[in-house]
């Protein structure tokens, strides 16, 4: 008997108790997500929205074989239907194609500012915080010269002085004017975390083993700081669709016929009264969007804090 019970502590666990073990770390981990998605249900759907706003942006015509300008005055001013799930505009065109093909004109748009506002502010940021003395004070004050004025009333400002003197608006000089605005918010950022770098002990053993001062900053300051912009820039990411697409909606922006959503807004304020439609989807699209880039934002932020 001693060696039978001998041989089978040789053999292991019976083969039910293998299976009841993977069975108890399934359901464990089927648990774990399930808690996981409850608690971050908010940002599933986030990240959901915002998935979705990309891949308009990127592959439009998998969302709707309708043609976006395409003008058929046979349909025109149609409500919400099974043929046309957001309604037709005043000239035929499905609303909801043009949302959908309006998402790469407002993501690209505010693409471009988010990015015009990192370059710009990191480069202003970086100058001043690693060199600091007379040059840093000048930034600075620069800067908060630049803070204290209303954003999106200094992007309409160089909006339409760029506009007087090339007789056309549209989608990218729209685009520069916001990151030239939102670029202060990040050169300050960048500032302080550029002073936090350079007293880290591998920039001091940098500065020791005589490396140069533009190497320097572009390989270990410059790339340490951004690190820490990534939640600024999603929600960056919000202001600038808010801001493009409220030039497009005053004529500062985009310009017809191309789908963009602060431009579908104001083509149909003058119906808001009787086919409400026509400005209600393309500002919901903008309000999802917006609001999951907080979200995002806000999610990634409590992660760096941590």
């Amino acid at each position: 008997m001693s060696i039978i019970a001998s041989d089978r502590r040789l053999a292991g666990p019976e083969p039910s108790d293998e299976f009841a073990d993977v069975a108890s770390r399934t359901s464990s981990s089927s648990r774990k997500a399930a808690r996981w998605l409850g608690s971050h249900s908010v940002l599933v759907v986030s990240v959901a929205v915002f998935t979705l706003a990309l891949l308009w942006a990127s592959v439009p015509s998998a969302f709707t074989h309708y043609d976006p300008i395409a003008i058929d005055n046979a349909v025109k001013l149609r409500p919400p239907s099974a043929e046309h799930w957001f309604g037709t505009d005043l000239l035929g065109r499905d609303l909801y194609a043009r949302i959908v093909y309006g998402a790469r004109a407002s993501l690209l748009g505010a693409s471009i500012a988010v990015g015009v506002a990192v370059v710009i502010g990191s480069v202003l940021g970086a100058v001043a915080g690693w060199f600091g003395g007379l040059g840093d004070t000048v930034l600075m004050r620069l800067i908060d010269v630049l803070l204290s004025i209303p954003g999106f009333l200094l992007a309409i400002a160089i909006v339409v002085l760029y506009t007087a003197k090339t007789g056309h608006a549209g989608l990218v000089p729209a685009a520069v004017a916001v990151g030239l605005t939102t670029s202060a918010t990040f050169a300050r950022l960048i500032r302080s975390e550029v002073l936090r770098v350079r007293a880290s002990n591998y920039v001091e053993a940098a500065i020791t083993s005589g490396a140069t001062t533009s190497a320097i900053l572009r390989r270990h300051v410059i790339p340490n700081s951004v690190a820490t912009t990534v939640s600024l820039i999603a929600v960056q990411l919000g202001i600038a669709i808010i801001w493009i697409a409220s030039l497009s909606f005053l004529g500062l922006g985009a310009q017809p016929p191309e789908p963009e959503w602060g431009l579908l807004v104001s083509d149909g304020r003058k119906y808001i009264a009787t086919r409400g439609w026509l400005t209600m989807f393309p500002a919901l699209a903008i309000i999802a969007v917006v609001l999951a880039t907080n979200n995002i934002s806000r999610h990634l932020s409590k992660r760096s804090a941590r």
